[in-house]
């Protein structure tokens, strides 16, 4: 952990306090890995971390916030999402390689933070408006760039302008994290993400280009 880090109280926690702060937010992250965010108690996370609840308090008003924090680093660190977007040719075989590069992107970021996406997506749909923020910073960033790269496909004359491409873009962010997120329903479906990943990246593909990926 880098940087001022404060208790609730203001004060700037020393190095010490920041380690204990780091440790709190690791094992909150592990409990949420296999219990429902309302069931994690601050007494629970105090005690798998070695320390107390009053130590909880100076560092997290309740396990929300301290779940925010999280979310707050998942967002930060989602801005890779957007970087899969930029300096890339979308057409062609390169292109195609690009929406491959773009669809792992997005399978393996909701995979490593499924159990904070989860709290997010659901504090979101309850109309909590920091939760909702954290997660339209991941995809707005993201959409922004597939819109420039589709608008920059299009002004090379390589894609007709039959769609719009910011609706386009909004359209195809949108499919990628809701099949991302629903990576455990088709393996129930007996679906094979191996199988998942080449139907992502040719919708990706055409829906940049308005054509069908090389052979």
């Amino acid at each position: 952990m880098t940087g001022q880090v404060r208790t609730v109280d203001g004060r700037v926690a020393g190095r010490r306090g920041q380690a204990t702060r780091q440790k709190l937010l690791d094992c909150l992250r592990e409990m949420l890995d296999t219990s429902p965010y309302r069931d994690v108690k601050v007494i629970d996370v105090a005690r798998m971390a070695g320390t107390s609840p009053a130590t909880f308090y100076q560092y997290f008003q309740d396990v929300e916030s301290a779940i925010l924090e999280i979310a707050n680093d998942m967002a930060k660190d989602g801005q890779r999402l957007k970087a899969l977007t930029e300096g890339q040719g979308w057409t062609g075989k390169g292109g195609y390689a690009a929406a491959e590069a773009l669809v792992d992107g997005f399978l393996d970021f909701w995979r490593e933070y499924e159990p904070i996406l989860r709290v997010v997506d659901l504090a979101s749909a309850e109309g909590d408006k920091r939760f909702y923020k954290v997660r339209q910073s991941i995809l707005t960033a993201v959409t922004t760039g597939l819109t420039e790269a589709i608008e920059e496909v299009q002004a090379k004359g390589k894609a007709g302008d039959e769609v719009a491409p910011n609706a386009m873009a909004g359209t195809l962010v949108a499919m990628l994290a809701a099949v991302s997120g629903h990576q455990k329903g088709f393996e129930t479906w007996k679906i094979k993400m191996k199988d998942v990943r080449p139907a992502l990246s040719t919708l990706v593909f055409m829906g940049i280009t308005g054509k069908k990926p090389p052979r």
